[in-house]
C-alpha cells in the first residue's frame, strides 16, 4: 500500500519509511550550519535567520509526514517549502539585485504567478508518477537565472558561483525525486530519500549565499553590497 506514491512506503506504521524519515536530519543540520556562519557574522541579519527557521521547520514536517501520512502533516511539509522558496527570492531581488520594496513585492508575485502556470503545463503533459516534481521547475530555473544574472554584475559573481551550484545540485535532486516511482521496481528502497539530503545542501548554498552577500541598497547595484563573511 503506498497512498502517497513514495517508493518506500509499504504500509501504514510509524516507520514504514525510514530512509525517508531519518534523512530529514539533513535539513536539521542545514539549519545549524547556517546558524553557526549567521552569527559568525555577527547574528544581526533577520531576514537570513527566518530562512534558517523555514529550513529547520522543512525537515520537521518532512519528518512528520514520512512517518505520519496525513492531510495535516502533508501541509507541515509543503508550506514551509513554499514559504521559503518565495520568501528568498523575495530577498535575492532585494539583496543580490538591489530592488527596492515594490519592484521586490512585484517580481516575487510575478515569479508566484509564472511558477503556478508552469507547474500545471508541466503536470498536462506529464504522465501521473512524473507529475508530483513538476511544481519544482520554476523554482530550478529561477536558480539559474539569478545566477546567470548576477554573473554579469561586478562584485556578485561569488554569489552567482554559490546559486549555480545550487541549481546544479537542485538538478540532480529534482532528477531523484521524479525517478523515485518509475525506478521502485528496481530500486525498492527508492530515491526520494537522495532528495532530502540533496535539498538540504541546496538551502545551505542558498543561505550561505545570502549571508555572505549581505545586503544591498534598493537600486544601488552590486556596488552598495556590505563586505560578507571570507
Amino acid at each position: 500500500m503506498r497512498p502517497y506514491g513514495y517508493c518506500e512506503r509499504i504500509g501504514d506504521h510509524l516507520w514504514d519509511e525510514p530512509w525517508n524519515a531519518v534523512t530529514n536530519g539533513a535539513f536539521l543540520l542545514a539549519a545549524l550550519a547556517a546558524f553557526l556562519l549567521w552569527r559568525r557574522g555577527g547574528g544581526h541579519d533577520r531576514p537570513v535567520l527566518i530562512l534558517i527557521g523555514l529550513v529547520a521547520a522543512i525537515g520537521m514536517g518532512s519528518f512528520l509526514f514520512h512517518t505520519a501520512p496525513q492531510p495535516w502533516t502533508l501541509a507541515a511539509d509543503v508550506v514551509p517549502i513554499q514559504l521559503f522558496a518565495f520568501s528568498y527570492f523575495a530577498l535575492a531581488l532585494a539583496r543580490f539585485v538591489g530592488l527596492g520594496p515594490v519592484a521586490t513585492a512585484l517580481g516575487t508575485a510575478a515569479f508566484f504567478v509564472f511558477a503556478l502556470a508552469l507547474g500545471g503545463a508541466a503536470s498536462a503533459v506529464l504522465p501521473p508518477e512524473l507529475r508530483g516534481s513538476a511544481g519544482y521547475a520554476a523554482f530550478l530555473l529561477g536558480l539559474l537565472g539569478m545566477a546567470g544574472v548576477l554573473w554579469r554584475r561586478d562584485g556578485s559573481r561569488q554569489t552567482a558561483r554559490i546559486l549555480a551550484l545550487a541549481g546544479l545540485v537542485f538538478a540532480l535532486s529534482l532528477t531523484f525525486r521524479t525517478l523515485d516511482r518509475p525506478l521502485c521496481d528496481a530500486i525498492p528502497l527508492g530515491t526520494h530519500w537522495l532528495w532530502h539530503i540533496l535539498n538540504a545542501t541546496v538551502l545551505y548554498l542558498l543561505l550561505r549565499a545570502a549571508i555572505l552577500q549581505g545586503s544591498v541598497e534598493p537600486d544601488a547595484g552590486s556596488g552598495g553590497s556590505r563586505p560578507g563573511i571570507q
